[in-house]
């Protein structure tokens, strides 16, 4: 069922999950192009994974995709649902210190970035 999926992922910025056969979300994950991103689990001939990885490629039967208009949209969602869901295979963010922030420097021609300090 995933391998069906996997053709059809677009390729916009946004956010993955990854669900077992009961329907749990086990991972999500963010990416710029959703396409290449979950892709990149699955691919063949990787001799050397991550056993974080081979568990997700062992017990994921389903992936549902949820675009967004940017990155910085992706990565604040990702934020949301780990802390929604919990899933078993991501590094829980416990606490707001992990929120990003936009920062807008104060310079002639202002630069805009994330960060996860607030100075």
């Amino acid at each position: 069922m995933i391998n069906n999926q996997l053709k059809n992922l677009p390729t916009s910025p946004g956010v993955y999950l990854y669900r077992n056969k009961k329907g749990k979300v086990i991972y999500v994950g963010k990416a710029k192009n959703l396409r290449d991103r979950v892709r990149s689990y699955f691919r063949e001939g990787e001799k050397r994974r991550k056993a974080k990885i081979v568990a997700i490629q062992k017990n994921a039967v389903d992936v549902e995709t949820i675009i967004t208009n940017s990155e910085v949209e992706a990565l604040i969602l990702e934020n949301n649902l780990i802390k929604k869901y919990r899933p078993r295979y991501n590094v829980l963010m416990k606490d707001d210190k992990t929120f990003p922030y936009i920062c807008i420097t104060n310079e002639l021609i202002p630069r805009l970035f994330i960060t996860r300090k607030i100075i």
